[in-house]
């Protein structure tokens, strides 16, 4: 009976020890995996996403279950749908295919293999690396094929059938090679986002954010006004929606950096002064040279007529305005043996004796012309002012064309005009001598006349 008894008790302590280790939960999960509190379940870490430079030398890192492999950039990873002929523990299929490599690559294809053996590749299945990607093109694929299988439990595992159909968590689809691969909804359209919201696809899920310059209040996007942040421009900011534009003040330009605003040298860029311009930060002002003042549109010169104004002559001296200044000449120019008559009119008296050979009377006359005037050009007319009948009148140069600028071209039996034929360059001041000589037609009377012509050339072509 107690025999019977302890037997019974025994049973029972059996059972409930079974149960109890049935309901326990493992929360612990092997190296390269984590626990996901929400299926209940280990799920792979992708070092990929999370380590920094995973991968060194070039290559790019690819992640698997538990693990993950560093591979040429060439290298192609392709699904492997069939069925294994024979199930391999990890390290030993990982190193089996390490050695096929070796035996039938180049050196660098089994540096390649053996570095995929050591990573730590977890037990599973999906996952094909072709040696051929790795070992150069001539390794055929195959039996030299690393499989790297996947943890049965992550959702994008492929059951050892694959003409059975999946199921994949939210987020997810089957493929045509039978994985779970991700649902973009936003290339679908099949997210909620709202029209002036910016659809991000996520691993599994998708997320609405507001579009670049806009930021979320409440549940809208609003624009972001970039002129309240400075310093963003350097003179005036535009706001505009979902963005903003610089702008400068007039006299700058903005700059390459769309941002700085620099001075516009207008002196260079435009000058518009009639004579000097000097540029000053934004803008410029135009001065003129002396004998010149600043007309009202603040551009132009107009010739200051300091005669008018001020002048520095004598009593005695009479003052001429030309382009650019004046000068002081004397009021009675006559020298001995002529006397003034009139303004500017000097006459030898008959009764010298000295006047039989000299002209009858000298005409001062003033004029200015500006620098470097086009040539040829008529700048002054001679015109006999007592007209006698049966005489004939000629002209000519008398003195003062040394270097042949001038010509007297005789337009008229009583007039002449005086050509400039040369360029000239100011400051300069020219006397130039025109004579009329007047003879009567049976040549019986001969007289002459002079007009002293003093052309000042200004030093300035405007």
């Amino acid at each position: 009976m107690l025999k019977a008894l302890f037997l019974t008790m025994l049973t029972l302590a059996l059972v409930k020890s079974q149960d109890t280790e049935e309901t326990i939960t493992y929360t612990q999960c092997t190296d390269g995996y984590e626990w996901d509190p929400v299926r209940q379940q280990c799920k792979d870490i992708d070092e990929c996403d999370i380590v920094p430079d995973a991968c060194k030398g070039g290559m790019k890192c690819v992640n698997h279950y538990g693990g993950y492999l560093c591979l040429p950039k060439t290298a192609q990873i392709i699904v492997n749908n069939e069925q294994p002929q024979q199930e391999t523990p990890a390290a030993e299929g990982v190193g089996a295919a390490a050695n096929a490599a070796a035996a039938s690559g180049t050196g660098t294809g089994t540096v390649a293999a053996s570095g995929m053996a050591t990573s730590g590749v977890m037990p599973g299945g999906g996952f094909v690396a072709s040696a051929a990607a790795v070992a150069g093109p001539e390794v055929q694929t195959g039996r030299n094929n690393f499989v790297i299988r996947r943890n049965p439990a992550d959702p994008q595992r492929i059951p050892s059938n694959p003409s059975h159909r999946i199921q994949c968590a939210t987020g997810y689809e089957q493929s045509e090679h039978n994985v779970c691969q991700d649902i973009d909804e936003c290339t679908a359209g099949t997210h909620n986002c709202r029209a002036d919201q910016v659809c991000i696809n996520l691993r599994g899920s998708f997320a609405c954010q507001c579009p670049q310059g806009y930021q979320k209040r409440g549940d809208q996007c609003v624009d972001i006004d970039e002129c309240t942040i400075p310093p963003y421009c350097h003179q005036r900011c535009v706001n505009t929606p979902g963005s903003f534009y610089c702008q400068c003040s007039p006299g700058f330009q903005l700059a390459a950096n769309n941002y700085t605003c620099v001075d516009i040298n207008e002196c260079d860029a435009s000058n518009q002064c009639a004579q000097q311009c000097y540029n000053i930060l934004g803008s410029f002002i135009c001065q003129c040279n002396q004998g010149y003042e600043l007309s009202s549109d603040r551009l132009n010169c107009e010739d200051i007529n300091e005669c008018e104004t001020t002048n520095e002559c004598r009593e005695d001296e009479m003052c001429w305005n030309y382009h650019g200044g004046f000068r002081c000449y004397p009021r009675n120019p006559c020298q001995d043996p002529y006397v003034l008559t009139s303004e500017n009119r000097c006459v030898c008296p008959v009764s010298s004796a000295v006047c039989r050979e000299l002209p009858q009377s000298i005409v001062y006359k003033y004029m200015s012309i500006r620098s470097d005037r086009s040539v040829p050009s008529d700048i002054f007319q001679i015109q006999a002012t007592t007209i006698y009948a049966n005489t004939i009148n000629t002209f000519r140069i008398k003195s003062g064309n040394e270097n042949g600028e001038f010509y007297l071209r005789q337009t008229s039996p009583v007039s002449a005009m005086l050509v400039l034929v040369k360029s000239l360059s100011g400051p300069r001041e020219y006397i130039v001598d025109l004579e009329m000589l007047t003879v009567n037609s049976i040549g019986t009377f001969r007289t002459s006349s002079v007009l002293r012509l003093t052309i000042i050339v200004g030093p300035f072509s405007f």
